[in-house]
């Protein structure tokens, strides 16, 4: 099997799963119990925190333990919009590109009373601040704003968004799961004030995640109970996961020079070969991307079957038609950069990691063109288009 579906989950290192071990036997107490086993949980703790906050470019104080990169999504634009909502401001700023535990949050938010702006990315999927700079109203309580796109892989002008939200006294938040553990990321130099992130995207546990937040943010609890992360998320602490946590984080910073050296190649490659397929076209700018990954739509082309027929061919991928979900519709961030719907549903995500090969590579690239030509020669639609009856969208 080649798995190139690693946007959507990875693999756990053994790096990950050696560290947690020991949580299951030795270090099993609870770190809020006053005992000498809970306090050997919290310095494991409070060691994984200050790992962590090393390497995002903060104070271990900042950093909150969540379950995942949808409740530090949840929690810092709730906490964010109810704090400005205080002093009279209502209005959220983001993207149409977003991933739904944003969109969804901000449509909650709509609901109540909160007024929401939209930016629509450039065809190539970056922002431009230029938008963000004429969005900015005097009541503007929050940006949010991804750092990478899961689907297009488009990596966002992050640190200048931050610089003119800091300049113009406005939160900041940035959905990072894509992004941290595969390319640099500091929320110093960066300019933010609440970061989300998610250990599975980096090769750690399922379940776990970090909310960063800038001292001094008022956060709003989503989970009331006890005293865990200094008041701010009830429940006992997930130690073996945020151990693994931090050592999958740890071991993917350390080597995120030689992995995107490795990766950008073969995603190059596939880019290329891909492109020559006719009637096929990059979604996503073609430089200003994650290292590993590639997503392209064939016209006249079904994500479903094309999904399908690869994994026939032993080939883990996704599409961007929502097919898993249950839905007919296509992906909202291809509509949002300017695919019509008829293209959006022929869509593909490959999605690579250090564990991929360039072997792989070329079987991938094979296997497509075998699986396109096939769907195309039983496809109504492609037929439609090579007798003229229809225009070819992507030229």
């Amino acid at each position: 099997m080649i798995y190139a579906d690693n946007a959507a989950t990875t693999k756990m290192s053994k790096t990950a799963i050696n560290a947690m071990l020991p949580c299951f036997d030795a270090i099993y107490g609870n770190p809020s119990s006053l005992h000498s086993a809970g306090q050997q949980a919290a310095e494991a703790l409070l060691s994984a925190r200050k790992t962590i906050a090393e390497i995002l470019g903060c104070n271990p104080n900042e950093v909150y333990f969540t379950s995942g990169g949808s409740e530090a999504d949840n929690q810092a634009i709730i906490s964010a919009a109810l704090y400005g909502a205080k002093k009279g401001k209502k209005h959220i700023i983001s993207t149409a590109i977003e991933h739904h535990a944003v969109l969804h949050t901000l449509d909650k938010l709509k609901a109540q009373g909160f007024e929401i702006t939209l930016l629509d990315p450039h065809e190539n999927g970056i922002v431009l601040t230029d938008d963000l700079l004429n969005a900015i109203r005097p009541d503007t309580a929050l940006v949010t704003v991804m750092y990478a796109n899961n689907e297009i892989g488009t990596i966002q002008p992050i640190r200048e968004i931050g610089a003119i939200c800091r300049e113009k006294g406005i939160p900041f938040h940035s959905d990072a799961v894509q992004a941290v553990g595969h390319i640099p990321v500091n929320v110093s130099h960066d300019n933010i004030d609440l970061l989300s992130l998610s250990a599975h995207k980096f090769h750690g546990r399922k379940g776990i995640g970090v909310l960063y937040a800038k001292r001094g943010t008022v956060l709003t609890n989503l989970i009331e109970g006890g005293a865990q992360e200094r008041g701010k998320r009830a429940g006992t602490e997930n130690l073996p996961a945020i151990v693994g946590m931090a050592a999958a984080l740890k071991e993917a910073v350390s080597h995120i020079d030689e992995n995107a050296a490795k990766l950008i190649p073969m995603r190059d490659k596939l880019i290329s070969e891909l492109v020559k397929i006719p009637h096929t076209i990059l979604n996503g700018d073609k430089q200003r991307r994650l290292p590993g990954n590639v997503n392209v739509c064939f016209e006249g082309i079904e994500g479903e079957s094309l999904l399908l027929l690869l994994n026939e061919k032993g080939i883990c991928a996704s599409s961007g038609s929502a097919c898993t979900s249950g839905s007919l519709d296509p992906s909202h961030v291809l509509l949002a950069i300017g695919r019509p719907h008829e293209i959006a549903h022929g869509s593909l995500r490959l999605s690579l990691s250090e564990e991929n090969t360039a072997e792989e590579t070329e079987y991938i690239i094979k296997s497509i063109q075998e699986v396109v030509s096939y769907l195309s020669g039983m496809s109504p639609v492609w037929n439609d288009l090579q007798k003229g009856e229809k225009n070819y969208v992507i030229q």
